[in-house]
């Protein structure tokens, strides 16, 4: 045990050692070059640790990724745009597509609206801190750990029995019979899409909250005498005061439920008409060992995800030449 103590504390020495080393050498070495190239070189220097870990473990493994997406499921024969054909062609692809296309509508939708109604109703209020900090409590909470609370509040058991689950209970003593909320397909997918409204609600609100309190509050009382109501005012002031506030949001939450996985591998695992598509993915790369399909759909989730990216680099640099 103790020499296990003396080599970790070994490790962090040479390693922390190093890393001052290099960094003094770097500086020395850029220093020695002529005035002209140092300035330009010095930023690279710095800057060249990040590029070679993200070369290294997103750049390299997402080429190898679209590569291995033209190869047959063990990676051997070339097949082409077989994969993409089925990708969207498969009747489970297409019911993960469909679903993720409601998670994305349900999720995205509603998370930012109730934010925003939220951020306005409790703002400048009493107790305004401790209605936030409750609302904004199940961020707290891990994708695994929420779907464990989850399962047990969606819990059933057959008519006449006792119901353990909390929703089941409330329905069952409002004299219904208990719901299969994770096995009923016309349920279950609101059920799942449930829990991500419920953690990122807060999310969204306390971003937005934050850009409701930077409207200068003469602007409000300027629209107030001049006669405009709280509806009005949240219409015509609020909503195009805080747009790009609401657009990073907006695309923030929408990556986030394209990569959703967690919660549907958790509650159902994607049976019953709950496959999305990481979870599909997953399935094909790891449960069935079909390395080129599994490929195609990560690309796939990448092409969906990069054109929302892309619109908020610009959005960024836009608000950028503004300031």
């Amino acid at each position: 045990m103790f020499y296990r103590i003396v080599n970790v504390l070994l490790a962090i020495a040479i390693g922390c050692g190093g890393v001052i080393g290099l960094f003094y050498l770097a500086n020395y070495a850029i220093n020695a070059l002529p005035k002209p190239w140092n300035k330009r070189i010095l930023p690279w220097v710095y800057v060249s640790p990040a590029l070679l870990f993200l070369s290294a473990y997103l750049v390299l493994p997402t080429l190898e990724t679209i590569y291995l997406s033209f190869f047959d499921g063990r990676s051997k024969n070339f097949v082409g745009l077989e994969n993409y054909v089925f990708a969207f062609t498969d009747h489970t692809m297409l019911v993960a597509f469909r679903n993720n296309l409601l998670w994305l509508v349900l999720v995205a939708g509603i998370s930012v609206s109730l934010g925003l109604i939220i951020a306005v109703l409790v703002d400048k209020v009493r107790y305004e801190a401790i209605a936030k900090s409750i609302i904004f409590l199940p961020m707290a909470i891990s994708f695994v750990g929420a779907s464990v609370i989850w399962k047990f509040v969606y819990a059933y058991r057959p008519a006449g029995t006792e119901q353990i689950g909390l929703l089941n209970a409330i329905v069952t003593s409002l004299g219904f019979a208990p719901v299969g909320w994770l096995v009923e397909r016309s349920v279950n997918n609101f059920a799942l899409i449930a829990i991500m409204i419920w953690l990122y609600t807060g999310f969204c609100m306390v971003i937005l909250s934050a850009a409701v309190k930077g409207i200068p509050d003469d602007v409000i009382e300027a629209a107030r005498i001049d006669g405009a109501n709280s509806w009005q005012i949240f219409w015509r002031i609020t909503i195009p005061m805080i747009r790009s506030t609401l657009l990073v949001v907006s695309t923030t939450m929408v990556i986030l439920v394209l990569k959703v996985f967690d919660i549907v591998f958790v509650m159902t695992g994607g049976n019953q008409g709950t496959e999305v598509i990481a979870s599909l993915m997953i399935k094909e790369m790891f449960n069935y060992r079909n390395f080129g399909r599994g490929s195609t759909i990560a690309v796939i989730l990448l092409l969906l995800i990069v054109p929302v990216m892309i619109t908020n680099v610009r959005r960024f640099k836009a608000q950028e030449k503004l300031r």
